[in-house]
């Protein structure tokens, strides 16, 4: 079976057409590169009918959805498939609510499933930023005053944004980082975590960055009500209009998973072919997760 790439649904659906297909999609990738027992680490093993590895040593039987983050998926490895592929494929990604109607999942397992792919979504941190970088925060939530400057309101959630350019001023890729205030503190782990030294940083006048200046190169110029951050601002507003037009409620825990979601698409953006693909050997290779967990997590 061969990797699959596209966007077109209708070719995705006719090359995984059930679970059995699905399963058999997961095994290939799962295992490409040779057994390894989870139980005793032997590479001693075969595949039994129906999709399950077993393990010549201790006998363990390893279906291709265990150690995965879809082990225990409740409804079907083809619907798991689809959601995935709504995730990564589309420009905006779909809410739990219009999924859960789509493929007759229940809202909460769908919820709880998207969680995990945006779990897969998370960034690596082994990528920093390295050229031309605007920075700036922002905030989602709450009534919309239509201001510039800085919003103290408790019930916006705040956020920094880092974009890289390419020469031409063409968006090349996106970090977004929840913060809880304006405070050199907040605003230093997204530099830390995804921009390198060596990077030429734009910021405004903002005086929480001065501190950072002993460390990265970091130029602050008037924003000019966003005119000097054109690009950035253009982000800034998809993120805005996108949260806006999921149905439920996205709460302070939860809104850094949205941010990694809309940052992993755009980053994305060209391989658009192969991001379904490669975001299922991201999950393959994540350990699982329980809905307890991802609970725990997020209060």
């Amino acid at each position: 079976m061969e990797q699959f790439e596209g966007k077109n649904i209708l070719n995705f659906v006719k090359e995984l057409p059930n679970d059995d297909v699905c399963k058999a999609y997961l095994t290939k990738y799962k295992w490409q590169d040779g057994f390894t027992c989870s139980k005793c680490q032997s590479h001693k093993g075969c595949m039994k009918k129906d999709h399950k590895y077993h393990c010549y040593n201790c006998h363990h039987v390893e279906s291709a959805t265990a150690n995965t983050l879809f082990h225990k998926v409740k409804f079907g490895l083809q619907k798991a498939f689809c959601i995935v592929f709504e995730m990564t494929t589309s420009s905006k990604s779909l809410s739990s609510v219009q999924l859960s109607e789509r493929y007759g999942v229940s809202q909460t397992s769908t919820w709880f499933f998207m969680q995990k792919v945006r779990k897969a979504m998370e960034s690596s941190k082994k990528y920093p930023l390295e050229d031309l970088v605007h920075v700036d925060e922002f905030t989602v939530g709450g009534k919309e005053e239509g201001k510039q400057g800085r919003s103290y309101d408790s019930k916006k959630k705040k956020a920094i944004i880092a974009v890289e350019l390419t020469n031409k001023h063409q968006v090349k890729r996106v970090y977004i980082k929840s913060i809880d205030d304006y405070s050199c503190k907040s605003l230093t782990p997204i530099f830390e975590e995804h921009i390198a030294t060596s990077a030429k940083v734009f910021t405004d006048k903002w005086r929480g960055y001065e501190p950072l200046k002993d460390t990265y190169d970091i130029t602050q110029i008037k924003s000019d009500n966003g005119k000097n951050f054109k690009k950035l601002h253009i982000i800034v507003h998809q993120v805005r209009s996108w949260i806006r037009t999921i149905p439920t409620h996205v709460s302070k825990d939860h809104i850094q998973k949205y941010f990694d979601e809309f940052s992993y698409r755009i980053n994305r953006s060209q391989s658009k072919k192969t991001i379904w693909h490669s975001t299922i050997m991201k999950m393959v290779n994540h350990k699982p997760i329980t809905n307890k967990q991802i609970v725990c997590k997020l209060n």
